[in-house]
Parts: structure tokens; C-alpha cells; sequence
């Protein structure tokens, strides 16, 4: 995979949505309160925190994951809020313990403000492979001459 800025691509495939998941208390509610789901609040947390970043310490993801400092701040952040969470309510707790924890508005608040960063850097990474020539479905062959070399 051709990416801008990070050299684990796949990676960021489950950060960004782990952060939006976070992010979002109706999602929560419908998806994570339901046993018949598989995603769930410790399948979202082993995503931030222990497969495919560390939310405790982001900073080493730079590059990896994570695409710039920002990213890194909000994530960091982010690990703290859910860190006094989880001091409050316990390792151990269940879900719906966390969501109902008076600190679990910093946690969405903090995730909110992170996945509009990675949503939008993406976005312009996007934007420069399609500048770059590059176009969907990806193919073989190199991108696609720029006008001043057709014209030649």
C-alpha cells in the first residue's frame, strides 16, 4: 500500500475507527451494549492501547500509525482521560460502567477532538495520491504521466 506519512498503513485501519467509536456515545450505546456484537469497549481499548498504539505513551507511533504530532497530543490525551476513567471504575468494570462514569464525557470529548485530526490528515493524504496519478482501483502500472509530459 502507497501511503503519506505513515509507515504502518494497515495499523491506522484500526486506530481511526477505534477513535470514532469512542467518540461517538450513540454508537456505544447500540453497538458495544449489545451481546450480539463483537466490537466492544475492550476490543476498542486493545486497539488504542496495546495492537496498534499506546495511548499511554503515542509518541514512539509517530510515523507508524500516527501521522503527526497533533495526532500524537490528541491520542495521548485521550489515554489520559480514559486512564482517570479507568481509576475511577476500575480495570475490571463493564461497560456500561465506564459509559455511565461522570469521567467518561472527557474520554468522548478527547476522542472527538482526535478523530477529526486523522480523519481530515487521511483525507489530504488521499488527496495527494490522487494528485500523485494515482487512482482506484490501484493497478500495476505506474501513475499516470502528468499533461506536460503527454504534450512532449
Amino acid at each position: 500500500m502507497i501511503d503519506h506519512g505513515v509507515a504502518l498503513p494497515y495499523s491506522r485501519l484500526h486506530v481511526v475507527p477505534a477513535v470514532v467509536a469512542l467518540a461517538s456515545p450513540a454508537w456505544q450505546r447500540d453497538v458495544w451494549l449489545d451481546p450480539a456484537q463483537f466490537e466492544d469497549l475492550d476490543y476498542t481499548v486493545h486497539v488504542l492501547f496495546d495492537d496498534f498504539c499506546d495511548a499511554d505513551n503515542p509518541l514512539p507511533w509517530l510515523g507508524q500509525c500516527l501521522r503527526t504530532e497533533e495526532e500524537v497530543d490528541l491520542m495521548a490525551r485521550l489515554g489520559t482521560a480514559y486512564g482517570a476513567v479507568q481509576d475511577v471504575v476500575g480495570a475490571e468494570a463493564r461497560d456500561e460502567e465506564y459509559l455511565a462514569s461522570p469521567g467518561w464525557v472527557a474520554v468522548v470529548t478527547a476522542a472527538a477532538r482526535l478523530a477529526q485530526v486523522p480523519v481530515s490528515n487521511d483525507h489530504m493524504a488521499l488527496s495527494k495520491l490522487h494528485d500523485a496519478g494515482f487512482r482506484w482501483p490501484l493497478s500495476t502500472e505506474s501513475p499516470a504521466p502528468e499533461p506536460e509530459e503527454v504534450a512532449r
